[in-house]
């Protein structure tokens, strides 16, 4: 069955297994005293001591959430992080045991997803020798015997975050193969896109420059023969005169069509952006057909659109995505776009949104962005002549 669930929802339900097991010596060492003081009413350190307990298990379940993403930024998780820690101490001072390393060891799991790897051990480390008052003064052990048992949970707890750690890098690297894929398959839409539109520009070429330039010489040479010709003769050079004008308006014909169907169709080549993305649903709205002439800048749209993909799963923290494309006016088409993201109270251009500008200026156009906390991020990109990149991210 287990073979079914990815590694992190595994993490998570291990976590929870390991924290119920750890409640069932906290309800019976609580039964056993409500019993030897029956009548006394219930003791205030039991319901603090069950009140850490159960706030454990709900940071456990919130800090758990969407591991998949890549783990957790916000400051607001780190405080949960905090409260996290500080439940399993307080279960462990309140029952006068060791149960807090225990629920210490589950915490290891969820470390390297909140934090660096440095400042992740040495939360691990200070975390399990906050324990050792309880082994040394509640639970009567020799300070040595209390410092090697902290620091027997503390190696266990040391192996669980290093494997919680590979998963994360495993995820990481899974995403980023995924992203690379992505980014391949579309590319290999747009060569495809650009090497049909070069091969109709080639043929179309050859046409005009060959069969139209002879047709040309030809009609005009039939027209000079006609009026050097007399009776049937001449009859049959006006015919042959008429036909040559229809085929050099059937090649015409036939050169503009090749030219007008020319043009890089944009909306084959974004939909795999929008596939098998984790985490995040991506809404997609294309006006059809939606057909782009110069290749260079449909591979800047392209590589604009799947930036904005990857900020919304890395830094918006959204869930849901829409993407609508209009064509609005002769040459230019409009994306509009927004998120369920929590947004930001400024922008920090990064290497990403610098690489966006950089290349939509290099094609004349321009991007400008706002966003405000709680309302995403919002981005008009544009390109002069061609499509129009509008990314509303809210």
């Amino acid at each position: 069955m287990l073979g079914y669930l990815s590694q992190t929802r595994v993490l998570r339900l291990a976590g929870l297994f390991t924290w119920v097991m750890v409640g069932l010596p906290v309800v019976y060492s609580q039964y056993e005293s409500l019993l030897r003081h029956r009548g006394d009413g219930v003791d205030s350190w039991a319901v603090w001591l069950f009140t850490a307990y159960l706030a454990f298990g709900a940071c456990y379940f919130w800090l758990t959430r969407g591991l998949r993403n890549g783990g957790h930024s916000a400051w607001y998780d780190r405080v949960v992080l905090l409260l996290l820690t500080t439940s399993a101490l307080g279960v462990s001072y309140l029952s006068g045991s060791g149960l807090g390393s225990i629920l210490m060891m589950v915490a290891a799991g969820v470390i390297p997803w909140m934090l660096q790897v440095r400042g992740g051990v040495i939360w691990l480390l200070l975390s399990q020798l906050a324990v050792l008052p309880v082994y040394h003064l509640i639970l009567n052990m020799p300070l040595f015997e209390a410092v090697m048992q902290s620091l027997l949970y503390g190696g266990f707890s040391m192996f669980i975050f290093v494997t919680s750690l590979v998963a994360r890098q495993q995820t990481d690297a899974r995403e980023e193969q995924r992203r690379l894929n992505t980014e391949l398959r579309a590319t290999r839409v747009l060569l495809a896109e650009s090497a049909r539109v070069n091969e109709r520009t080639r043929i179309s070429r050859e046409l005009h420059d060959l069969l139209g330039h002879h047709l040309t010489a030809l009609s005009l040479n039939l027209e000079v023969a006609g009026h050097l010709t007399e009776g049937q003769a001449q009859e049959h050079v006006h015919q042959a005169h008429t036909l040559a004008k229809l085929l050099l308006t059937d090649v015409r014909e036939a050169v503009s069509q090749l030219r007008d169907s020319g043009a890089i169709d944009l909306a084959a080549a974004l939909r795999p952006l929008t596939e098998q993305v984790p985490s995040l649903d991506i809404h997609l709205d294309i006006e059809e057909p939606l057909n782009v002439e110069d290749p260079e800048r449909a591979h800047v749209l392209l590589r604009c659109t799947q930036e904005i993909i990857t900020n919304a799963v890395r830094h918006a923290n959204a869930r849901n995505l829409w993407i609508q494309v209009r064509r609005q006016a002769p040459g230019e088409v409009v994306i509009m776009a927004h998120d369920d993201g929590v947004g930001a109270d400024g922008i920090v251009v990064g290497n990403g949104l610098r690489g966006m500008r950089e290349r939509l200026y290099q094609c004349g156009g321009q991007l400008q962005i706002e966003t405000r906390r709680g309302e995403g991020f919002r981005l008009r990109a544009s390109v002069s002549g061609v499509p129009v990149l509008m990314l509303d991210t809210l």
